[in-house]
């Protein structure tokens, strides 16, 4: 019998085949059909089979689940590297937010998961227990119906039509004060989700509870722009952790809808913006001395007509009024240069903003290189340095940002003159 679990690495492929770690026909279709249907970038088809790309995280099919796993240092595809690089990807995915944003339960996870995937169930699982044993809010929603007496508004038209030999009821529109509104909508069917989707035999029991428990509420179709409308208040705030992983698993369930296909659920994130972004808040939390700001835009280029063209650094910082510019790259150099592009864009950085360093950020061993840019200046002195920085992975996360905070204050520091 197949395992219900396959992992591989970024880049990997899979086949169809009757080993373990292959693919049916089945499920191969299935990924097919969502490829079409979603046009994602997260893997190639290939004849029978399929490569992926730079994104990791977890693809269901059926009962399959692939975790498809970060990678930085020389290929090992044993079951070790990847129990290794699952914790690396799991740690990275609480520290900037993409799991955890903010507890509002005292629950913890304590399943032994068997994916990502599972902790995104279970912290669901965690938040709407919390939600129903503190009370679950009701709001006012407007509602139609014929009456035996005269509550809100009269329809005229409509009771008119319905009531015309029943003129002791009333057609009316008024208010009602319930439970039954968009929030408990989508969790509701969210927990259904899960019920029809769940690998993880700790959480089945607790998602049968749950459904239980929680009030049936009417079957809409769930769409991005109804999440769009949304707006929390002081009373309605409690919900968004719950809100925000029930739209990450909806918006992503492809559901069977033709027999002979299986249920596909893709929950995947782009390795260079998790890179990027884990640096960023590694950075931010612990270089308390150090302005720290992500995303820097400034405008580039500015034409006659149309579209002005911005400039974007990765990271800035700031101290005494020097800035530092770093660039982050999730690939692994293996002792080679850096790409002529790569390059290029960080002496654009230099320049543009007045930067004292530059830095090209890599994930790989512990190791700073110093290079300098080949032109001259004004003083007939090259003064332009662009440094390459690795950064060993440590599984243990606080000690891996405590190591690249450190790392990088050095460099800031150091007298490269």
């Amino acid at each position: 019998m197949k395992p219900n679990n396959i992992k591989v690495f970024e880049h990997d492929s899979l086949y169809l085949g009757k080993d373990e770690n292959s693919l049916t026909d089945d499920q191969f279709k299935a990924l097919q059909l969502y490829n079409r249907d979603n046009k994602l970038p997260f893997y190639n088809l290939l004849y029978k089979g399929v490569k992926f790309c730079e994104f990791v995280g977890v693809i269901q099919i059926g009962k399959l689940v692939i975790e498809v796993l970060p990678k930085a240092d020389k290929k090992i595809n044993d079951e070790v590297s990847k129990t290794r690089w699952e914790k690396v990807l799991i740690n990275m995915l609480r520290s900037v937010g993409s799991f955890e944003v903010k507890e509002t339960s005292s629950s913890s996870l304590k399943i032994k998961p068997n994916s990502v995937l599972d902790l995104y169930f279970e912290k669901f699982l965690n938040e709407v227990e919390y939600l129903y044993h503190n009370g679950l809010i009701k709001q006012y929603r407007k509602t139609e119906g014929n009456l035996n007496s005269l509550k809100g508004n009269l329809l005229f038209g409509k009771h008119i039509q319905k009531n015309i030999t029943h003129q002791e009821r009333f057609y009316v529109k008024f208010n009602t004060y319930d439970i039954v509104h968009i929030f408990h909508v989508i969790i509701y069917k969210a927990i259904k989700v899960l019920k029809q989707i769940n690998t993880n035999v700790s959480l089945g029991s607790k998602i049968g509870a749950l459904q239980l428990l929680f009030p049936e509420m009417p079957d809409i179709k769930i769409m991005e722009g109804l999440f769009n409308k949304i707006i929390y208040n002081r009373k309605t705030i409690i919900y968004k952790n719950a809100i925000e992983i029930a739209k990450l698993l909806l918006l992503n369930f492809h559901p069977d809808l033709i027999k002979g296909r299986q249920n596909v659920l893709a929950l995947m994130f782009d390795m260079n913006i998790l890179w990027e972004k884990f640096v960023f808040i590694s950075l931010k939390n612990k270089l308390k001395d150090f302005k720290v700001t992500a995303q820097n835009r400034k405008l580039f280029w500015t034409p006659e007509k149309g579209y002005c063209s911005t400039i974007r650094a990765d990271i800035l910082i700031k101290q005494n009024n020097e800035s530092f510019v770093l660039d982050t790259k999730w690939k692994n150099l293996y002792g080679k240069n850096p790409s002529s592009d790569d390059l290029q864009q960080m002496f654009v950085y230099h320049k543009y903003y007045n930067a004292k360093k530059v830095a090209l950020i890599y994930p790989g061993n512990q190791n700073q290189m110093h290079g300098v840019y080949e032109y001259k200046s004004k003083n007939n002195i090259k003064e332009n340095k662009c440094s390459l920085i690795s950064l060993n992975v440590n599984d243990d996360v606080k000690k891996w940002q405590i190591e690249i905070s450190q790392e990088i204050s050095n460099w800031v520091n150091e007298n490269n003159n």
